[in-house]
């Protein structure tokens, strides 16, 4: 270890910052100081170590497991976990306080969109107007702002926020009645428990003397608040991250939490780590000299000693099919000097990008996997299979019981639901207590109520089995639902390739089954001190929660799978975390990279230009940017602008290949910045481009004719313009490539 690595890793008492540049050791460090305190005496139960994902926190498991001395005889208690996994925990064992019963379900994207959808209806707000998407995004950052339903209709003002509020009221209505949470309510109700519950809080607090956090410029609010609920009695809060790589402030992750940690803990130590161990001196360099363009950050010295390696090649493209080609000719070079294909990935902005690539790979006979996170989980016939399951861990749970309760056919169409969910509302019952008294459902003839008692038998037997059973019955009871439920024989019956397929992936999730390994904390016991931490033998039930939580609580990153042989495509966020020989990041453009949303403000450009930083910052040894001169959208052929990270890239580091075939790039349009005129684009627009063309100018472009400059936006060291031109409509133009010139007399 480096004498930073060692200093961090040796820190016992007190708040620390470990300031950890890309490829610098960062799970060394937080792995060997967990060891370093178990081995220092720290009773194991006492320590809480929390991360994103559940692939970091089983490598961090892993790692801590290898260092520790096999005469270390008491390792139980210690907690390596992601966030929600650990609120989900502690909602499970606290649920009387929270309003839940422990086997509340855990509701997906595709839950969430259709209680959304249930609670527009309900709140008589057309869906064409107010989306579940829309809607589901506002509810998530009033979450992550720690607003329940009940405050953020208190402070709504306008019509907007009200109607928001009254979305929000009715799929607030909807979680509770079936016993469920979203992703961020396992988030606001552990982080409201902590606040508002004394015992609870001084429970955990006792329990968890050493917090430690990897990634911490990733937290939000509500994780700050729970971290800091527990630390704040002892003070020893060990946090790891890099405000550089702060890339998800979209989803209500807060860089300030990192960037301001010092001063909401005095006396903190502070330590850099700026040695990078994966990728090479120009990589480094190049990616080194984008970030300190911005100015919400830490700095620390980046460096690397594993030479200068090869520049970084910079691509200009004809368009983005030229463009695809150049990725899978690259692909092809790097494999033909003995690169695998699993140490290849690439990289982009938006998924749409990807399927000129894929077409591009397809024909050079490349095999590549694209990670899309929860595919698998996704698929139709794993959807109905854990439909099932979730219903009978959760009875309540109406979403999850009525995507079912018809699959296979079983004569419960849906006038007959329409008559069991009216016979619920009238008595106030749950859909699933409703389908036990179908003979006093008005309207409903015999054939209908056998058909409704028959699911009803045969879902009370299965729900009898799971309450008797214990964990080593886990993947016997799944394989039993899916045979008896009549999932299997449905796409048997089928007789084609694709129903044997999806026969093929209900195998497979009875195999996730049998490997599935209840997290540690899960089957132990015992009070805060740690005097009976003994292993219990789980039932049956909490087997299957604890199975089905870590399903709804899988990560895009949890999906990559870097052992197959396959170049991998995904998006920059998706990339977080990972490494590969090779790297192609493709449309370096405006309104890609950075993306369009930059326009909203400087932080958003920051955070854009952060997320080029992580992305170049994947590669070890090769690292190829490209960007087409055009490029197709909506069926349009589009003339591109060059992104304005590349201005910001410094030249030495760089192999710049023109190879747009008309020379056009070379006179139009440069990498470099004029100095003249660099600066007070910045400060908003005194001198310079921007000062040319203020709001009111009436230009001449040479491709879009005749417009009016609408606004002028500072963009890190360059100025954009929106522009409406006549029969064209508005475009936004980077005014240093633009080629704009002044129409006289304007």
């Amino acid at each position: 270890m480096t004498p930073p690595q060692q200093a961090a890793a040796s820190h016992l008492d007190g708040p620390a910052l470990i300031l950890a540049g890309p490829g610098s050791g960062k799970t060394r460090v937080i792995t060997r100081r967990v060891a370093w305190l178990l081995v220092n005496g720290i009773p194991s139960w006492q320590v809480l170590a929390l991360t994103f994902t559940n692939k970091a926190a089983g490598e961090m498991r892993e790692r801590i497991d290898a260092l520790l001395p096999d005469s270390m005889s008491n390792r139980r208690g210690l907690v390596v976990s992601t966030f929600h996994a650990f609120c989900a925990r502690q909602l499970r064992t606290h649920a009387e306080h929270v309003g839940l019963e422990p086997g509340f379900s855990i509701y997906d994207t595709a839950d969430q969109r259709s209680a959304m959808k249930e609670a527009l209806n309900l709140a008589n707000l057309d869906s064409g107007n107010w989306t579940p998407a829309s809607m589901l995004s506002a509810v998530s950052n009033a979450k992550n702002e720690l607003k329940n339903a009940e405050l953020f209709e208190q402070e709504a003002s306008d019509f907007y926020t009200r109607s928001v509020a009254r979305a929000f009221r009715a799929y607030e209505g909807i979680l509770q009645r079936n016993n469920a949470v979203d992703f961020d309510d396992l988030l606001l109700r552990t982080a409201n428990l902590l606040r508002t519950n004394p015992e609870v809080r001084s429970q955990l607090q006792d329990r968890f003397r050493y917090v430690l956090i990897d990634e911490y410029q990733d937290t939000n609010h509500a994780q700050f608040v729970i971290a800091d609920a527990i630390a704040s009695a002892h003070g020893n809060l060990f946090v790891v991250g890099d405000p550089d790589q702060s890339i998800y402030g979209w989803r209500g992750a807060d860089v300030g939490n990192i960037l301001e940690f010092e001063e909401k803990y005095p006396g903190t130590l502070i330590i850099p780590l700026g040695r990078n161990f994966r990728s090479t001196g120009h990589i480094v360099a190049a990616a080194s000299g984008l970030i300190q363009n911005n100015r919400r950050r830490k700095h620390k010295d980046l460096h690397t000693e594993l030479g200068d390696g090869e520049p970084v090649r910079l691509c200009y493209c004809q368009d983005e099919r030229h463009e695809a080609e150049q990725v899978a000719e690259a692909v092809r070079a790097a494999a033909a000097r003995g690169v695998e294909y699993r140490e290849m990935a690439v990289l982009y902005r938006v998924n749409a990008l990807s399927r000129v690539l894929e077409d591009s790979l397809r024909g050079a006979g490349i095999p590549y996997v694209i990670a899309r996170g929860t595919a698998f989980f996704a698929r139709k016939e794993i959807k109905d299979a854990l439909g099932y399951l979730r219903a009978l861990s959760n009875p309540v749970d109406d979403v999850a019981l009525s995507r079912i309760v018809n699959v296979p056919a079983r004569q419960i169409g849906s006038r007959t639901l329409k008559a069991v969910e009216r016979h619920a509302l009238h008595r106030n019952l749950s859909l699933g207590a409703a389908l036990e008294e179908a003979g006093e459902v008005e309207g409903l003839g015999a054939r209908a109520v056998k058909s409704v008692g028959a699911f009803v038998g045969s879902f009370q037997r299965w729900r009898s089995i799971l309450l008797n059973g214990h964990l080593a019955q886990l993947p016997g009871f799944v394989a039993q639902v899916i045979t008896e439920s009549g999932l299997e024989a449905m796409h048997l019956g089928s007789g084609d390739e694709d129903g044997l397929d999806r026969v093929a992936n209900l195998n497979e999730l009875v195999s996730a089954a049998a490997e599935f390994e209840m997290p540690a904390e899960e089957r132990e016991g015992g009070d805060a001190d740690g005097d009976s931490m003994e292993a219990a033998v789980p039932s049956l039930e909490e087997a299957l929660r604890a199975f089905l939580e870590s399903i709804a609580l899988v990560s895009d990153q949890d999906a990559v799978d870097q052992s197959q042989g396959a170049v991998t495509l995904m998006t920059l966020h998706a990339a977080k975390g990972l490494e590969f020989e090779l790297v192609s990041m493709v449309g370096l453009e405006e309104g890609l990279l950075p993306h369009a949303r930059s326009h909203e403000g400087e932080h958003e450009l920051e955070e854009e230009r952060r997320l080029c930083y992580v992305g170049m910052t994947r590669s070890k040894s090769a690292l190829h940017l490209s960007l087409a001169a055009s490029r197709t959208i909506r069926g349009q052929r589009t003339r591109t602008v060059p992104s304005s990270f590349l201005g910001e890239l410094p030249e030495e580091h760089l192999e710049v290949e023109r190879l747009d075939g008309s020379g056009e790039f070379e006179d139009d349009y440069s990498i470099e910045y004029d100095p003249e005129f660099a600066e007070p684009s910045r400060g908003g627009g005194s001198g310079g481009f921007a000062s040319r063309f203020p709001a009111g100018t009436v230009v001449r472009h040479p491709q879009f004719g005749i417009g009016t400059v609408q606004s002028i936006s500072p963009r890190g060291t360059v100025s954009s313009a929106r522009v409406s031109f006549h029969g064209i409509g508005t475009k936004t133009l980077i005014l240093e490539y633009a080629r704009l010139e002044r129409v006289h007399g304007s």
